[in-house]
């Protein structure tokens, strides 16, 4: 069960890391070559999809590290479990407003504020990827200790 656990934790924890630190060096980069309305209209179902994908990983890595720990994994598993069950509270708290006023009806497409979320967004979002590449590296290094 222990094995299974870490797997799932390192799995998840990895896959999630790649799709967040390609949003922040691919995606988000090459949409906001395009104008801001363009950006933000691509930006919204990205975003959409990306939460049903990303919201699980971070989820199960977080719930698997945690059982690996308490299966007699040592501190390194609780603190890379602690890191990607991060992201979630911190995109509750700091990414969630940014969203939302990203989505909110009337908003001008075109706007010097609007382009400004956008670019905020990338910014919340790199700390994300942060979290999840540190990890990551983490449940590897111990995976292979």
């Amino acid at each position: 069960m222990l094995q299974i656990s870490q797997f799932l934790a390192t799995f998840c924890s990895t896959i999630f890391a790649g799709a967040a630190i390609y949003i922040n060096i691919a995606e988000h980069p090459a949409r906001m070559l395009a104008d801001t309305a363009a950006a933000v209209t691509q930006w919204a179902p990205s975003y959409r999809r990306a939460t049903f994908m990303q919201a699980p990983l971070a989820l199960i890595s977080f719930i698997s590290g945690i059982g690996a720990w308490l299966l007699g994994a040592n501190e390194w598993w609780l603190i890379a479990s602690l890191l990607i069950g991060a992201v979630v509270p911190f995109t509750f708290i700091a990414i969630m407003p940014t969203n939302q006023r990203l989505l909110a009806s009337g908003r001008d497409l075109t706007s010097a504020e609007t382009r400004g979320l956008l670019e905020r967004w990338g910014k919340l979002h790199a700390v994300r990827s942060a979290l999840s590449l540190t990890a990551s590296v983490l449940f590897l290094w111990q995976a292979h200790a």
